[in-house]
């Protein structure tokens, strides 16, 4: 394929948006082939290995653990290489900047996330760094320098990530996972038993909403696996309140701003930084900054974000006006399509009176955002290959057999996906009246008693 196919320079916003990134036209079993290659870089000689989340969260989670065992990277090759980002000297785009992730299948999708921004944000890549770091790049081998080794993950590719540490890690190590809620417990078995007979301790923090049977069979293997509340923790806070270590209070502070987003809360705008900076910087590069400077980011982290906020901004006022409402039992529901900050959009579309919103992305994957007065985005995303939230959800249609499908998806600005999650929409809507109606029976039958 021609470069200049998917090269976005000088390329109207109107046209790229519809477009995946770049990343999406990398091959798979290339792309397969590099995260292979980097999971054993960094996984081997490990003394614990995280894996979490890409997001802020997960890697809110991995910066205090690494913090725990006194490993985490010196943070000063990373700020000399966000200054010439920011300066304009590294105009390419970390690998994890445009990619749809975990946080946009079956966990992105806190009310973040919760994508998160969220989470499988979506078939991610297992890593998201930039792979075309320079030679004297002094973060180029980042990822292999810790002795807690961080391999990102998202749901979908849980079980891979597992089954690399299988591969990859001495016998008794220390395992964590962190922010990562498995809708399955069979794609995980066998890589868990292994894990079980060799590692010293796994360790898993969520809060996602997990199923009882899935819970039960990771608990059975020995895991400690911790689940907060997920309508009032994010996982950070799960994280810090279960590690044995006396933290100050910086990181306290840290969790809170965390939550502050995960949960949309939206009180402090230190947390939009931190949402932002985490997708737009390699999970290294985030896990060293929050580690030395917790949620008060240094001046040239603010400096780079506000640079990418204006591309951010953009995208989002297109997504916005591509926006169609759709009445769907006593919900309006919005939908739009292009690679967006999908929170940002939601809320838009919420201010303009939708219950719910859509937000299809050109990588084929969708995110539900739902409302006080719509707390059913995990029904919805349910039916269409998801999960994640009752406000927060992400899926990803099985729809997409060949490239022509993906042709007619980006030309259509989704139109296949869109008519298959409104489809799943009205099924939930009718369930809901469904369900109303019965109790309105029962209350009717405890009157007559």
């Amino acid at each position: 394929m021609d470069d200049d196919l998917i090269d976005e320079t000088g390329a109207p916003l109107s046209r790229y948006t519809k477009l995946p990134g770049t990343g999406f036209f990398y091959p798979d079993s290339l792309d397969d082939e590099r995260a292979e290659r980097r999971a054993s870089e960094t996984i081997s000689d490990s003394e614990a290995v995280v894996i979490a989340d890409g997001d802020a969260d997960g890697l809110a989670c991995a910066a205090m653990i690494r913090e725990a065992y006194g490993a985490a990277l010196d943070v000063e090759p990373f700020e000399a290489a966000i200054a010439e980002r920011a300066a304009g000297t590294d105009e390419g785009e970390p690998a994890d900047g445009d990619s749809e992730t975990t946080d946009d299948v079956a966990v992105d999708d806190t009310p973040d996330d919760a994508e998160p921004d969220d989470t499988p944000d979506d078939a991610e890549p297992d890593d998201a760094e930039p792979d075309d770091a320079e030679p004297d790049d002094p973060t180029e081998n980042a990822h292999m320098e810790s002795p807690v080794g961080l391999v990102s993950a998202g749901p979908y590719s849980l079980d891979t990530a597992l089954e690399r540490v299988v591969a990859y890690a001495d016998d008794g190590i220390d395992l964590y996972v962190c922010d990562l809620c498995p809708d399955e417990f069979e794609p995980i078995e066998e890589a868990l038993d292994a894990l079980s007979a060799s590692c010293a301790s796994i360790r898993w923090f969520d809060h996602h909403q997990w199923d009882d049977a899935v819970a039960a069979a990771v608990r059975e293997r020995g895991v400690d696996l911790v689940v907060g509340a997920s309508d009032e923790e994010c996982t950070a806070d799960v994280t810090l309140r279960s590690l044995d270590h006396d933290f100050d209070e910086r990181w306290a502070e840290l969790a809170a701003v965390t939550r502050d987003h995960d949960l949309w809360i939206k009180e402090d705008p230190r947390s939009d930084d931190l949402a932002d900076y985490s997708y737009w910087s390699g999970s290294e590069e985030y896990a060293a900054v929050i580690g030395a400077y917790g949620a008060d980011l240094p001046p040239v982290v603010r400096e780079y974000v506000e640079t990418r906020r204006v591309e951010k901004a953009a995208r989002i006022d297109a997504a916005v006006d591509r926006a169609v409402t759709h009445e769907v039992g006593d919900w309006r529901v919005a939908v739009t399509y292009g690679r967006c900050s999908q929170n940002e959009v939601a809320e838009a579309l919420r201010e303009r009176g939708a219950d719910a919103a859509v937000i299809v992305k050109p990588a084929g994957s969708a995110s539900v955002r739902g409302s006080e007065g719509f707390r059913h985005a995990h029904e919805v995303a349910g039916k269409v290959n998801g999960g994640g939230h009752p406000q927060a959800a992400g899926c990803k249609p099985d729809i997409y057999d060949d490239m022509l499908d993906y042709a007619h998806h980006w030309t259509t600005e989704g139109q296949a996906c869109k008519r298959v999650i409104l489809t799943a929409f009205e099924a939930v809507a009718e369930e809901v009246e469904a369900d109303d109606a019965d109790d309105v029976a029962d209350a009717v039958a405890d009157d007559d008693q």
